[in-house]
């Protein structure tokens, strides 16, 4: 069956650094377009960061030249590298797998990422 399964959330200091992973099972992980979401409270959920089946790479304008996604297709991980946390990236981060030709789309279940000092 398709799984998702986000690690590398936790608690940081402004400023800190953190690397999130998504570990994806169950279907052909290299024809998916890759992407990061997330929601902080009382707010909608919002797209990070893609990384197409190409590599080729989009960002949110929040996080441009902070965050970094890449993929590695040799095992079925995608990555989002975060540096220079603010305490408003504090949101539940999602991995998200989308085919764009047929449209199948999974979701993870989210890691927590809370940027405090």
């Amino acid at each position: 069956q398709v799984q998702l399964v986000e690690s590398g959330g936790g608690l940081v200091q402004p400023g800190g650094s953190l690397r999130l992973s998504c570990a994806a099972s169950g279907f052909t992980f290299s024809m998916y377009r890759m992407r990061w979401y997330r929601q902080a409270p009382g707010k909608e959920r919002e797209l990070v960061a893609y990384i197409t089946t190409i590599s080729r790479t989009n960002y949110a304008d929040s996080v441009k030249g902070r965050f970094t996604i890449s993929r590695d297709n040799t095992k079925n991980t995608v990555y989002l590298r975060m540096n220079s946390l603010k305490p408003e990236d504090t949101a539940v981060y999602y991995c998200n797998a989308l085919e764009t030709s047929l449209h199948y789309e999974y979701w993870g279940q989210g890691t927590q990422v809370t940027v405090s000092s």
